[in-house]
């Protein structure tokens, strides 16, 4: 299959027409390149606060429930655009605030596929400014999607950076991880996150990112990254493990062919077998003895 990862500007969008334009082109470029699954960033939803108007874009707490009033539409437009360009769409992350789960937003992914499957993956471990001043709730479970392009899994920008998260969803072919990152460094450190765990699980990740300023909303005032597809450096993959990467703060699609008998291959027969020899790892070590060297 082909992959489409987008390094994605917010833009100050004044009408829900403008919005919709915007989605679909996205979607019909990668399409008209063969893509059949397509990943948007984390909080790339946001600029749906403008369509509320700039002072409530600039308030925190105003916008974030802006955008949530504004994810059923949007949700209908990803599915129609999945059935009409015959791929799956990983929507950009957004605020989603369900009362059955809290008082507060969740971070939410929701995947499309052209059938008109839905579903949705909610962020796990919330960031320090998710904390404070955001308070987003994070929500369990992770899930598996079982799809025609794979298993697949979402997690969000912060929760890559976590192995044992990544190891609940060991059985997924397709990692996805939609990331919003202010600094060069945040956008390294969920790289790194992405790519050790498609070392750990023999899988393949693919991550997104926003990029530009957006000074209007203060979820992301400044982003950078660019889109990335990566594998495990082992048979069938890159020696860098990386199949695809973009330029830095460059708008557009990154894409990469992935190969799903290649990721079944790597966990049977690779050089390595991480994702099989990981229970060999002690279970339930709490003491670790200090030796002084003279």
């Amino acid at each position: 299959m082909k992959i489409a990862t987008a390094a994605y500007p917010l833009d100050a969008l004044i009408t829900w027409a403008d919005y919709a334009a915007k989605i679909e082109s996205w979607v019909g470029e990668a399409a008209g390149q063969g893509a059949e699954l397509l990943l948007f960033p984390e909080y790339g939803a946001m600029e749906l606060a403008m369509l509320d108007g700039p002072e409530v874009a600039a308030d925190l707490e105003r916008s974030l429930r802006a955008v949530s009033n504004h994810i059923k539409d949007a949700d209908d437009l990803h599915a129609d655009l999945a059935a009409k360009y015959n791929v799956h769409i990983c929507a950009a992350s957004a605020p989603v605030y369900d009362d059955a789960i809290s008082t507060r937003p969740v971070n939410r992914a929701r995947l499309f596929s052209p059938t008109g499957g839905r579903g949705h993956q909610d962020k796990q471990i919330m960031t320090r400014y998710e904390r404070t001043p955001m308070n987003m709730a994070p929500c369990r479970p992770l899930k598996l999607f079982d799809t025609s392009l794979g298993k697949i899994a979402i997690l969000t920008c912060y929760d890559s950076e976590f192995p044992l998260l990544g190891r609940f969803v060991s059985q997924a072919d397709l990692l996805l991880v939609p990331s919003c990152t202010e600094a060069l460094s945040g956008y390294w450190r969920v790289r790194i996150g992405a790519m050790a765990r498609a070392l750990e699980n023999q899988c393949v990740s693919v991550m997104s990112s926003l990029v530009g300023k957006a000074e209007w909303t203060d979820v992301a005032r400044a982003n950078t990254g660019m889109g990335g597809i990566f594998g495990p450096p082992d048979t069938g993959f890159p020696d860098t493990g990386v199949l695809a990467e973009g330029a830095l703060n460059q708008p557009g699609w990154t894409y990469a062919e992935v190969d799903l008998a290649a990721i079944a291959h790597v966990r049977a027969d690779g050089r390595v077998l991480n994702r099989t020899h990981w229970n060999e790892q002690p279970e339930g070590v709490t003491q670790v003895t200090t030796q002084t060297l003279g």
